[in-house]
């Protein structure tokens, strides 16, 4: 799966949205959800450190069993330390990458067993960018 950095665009830091208080039922709507709670604001429900926060599109299909879709927006946190099993964002020989970390068996790993797992050695060039916090994938086009 390769990464692409996303670049930043003239946008509004808060845009109120509204937000319902139910939950959203996959059967027939309820009356009383025509009722909002107060409005939401993505930032600061999906990004806990602004200043080490980017955003990534991932372009493959190598991380589809982690939700991971092609053409997914990413939310990469550098302030968050990897830990096993998590999923980040490496440089490994030059090349950005998303990918498990698998720090126990020193590779990293595809989330699609159509991929065979990197290895890490002691003369791999490895940068860990930062971790996935929030995948935001598009069901259909619009």
């Amino acid at each position: 799966m390769k990464i692409t950095h996303v670049e930043k665009r003239e946008a509004a830091s808060f845009l109120p949205l509204p937000f319902f208080a139910s939950s959203v039922p996959a059967g027939f709507p309820s009356p009383a959800d025509d009722y909002i709670e107060g409005s939401l604001d993505l930032n600061e429900y999906l990004i806990r450190h602004p200043s080490s926060t980017y955003f990534a599109r991932a372009t493959g299909d190598s991380m589809v069993e982690r939700g991971i879709m092609d053409k997914a927006l990413l939310i990469v946190d550098r302030a968050v330390e990897p830990r096993q099993g998590q999923v980040v964002i490496a440089v490994v020989n030059g090349e950005l990458t998303c990918k498990i970390l698998d720090i126990q068996n020193k590779k990293l790993l595809a989330a699609s067993p159509a991929y065979a797992p990197v290895s890490i050695t002691e003369d791999s060039d490895l940068l860990i960018e930062g971790v996935v916090i929030h995948v935001i994938n598009t069901l259909s086009p619009y």
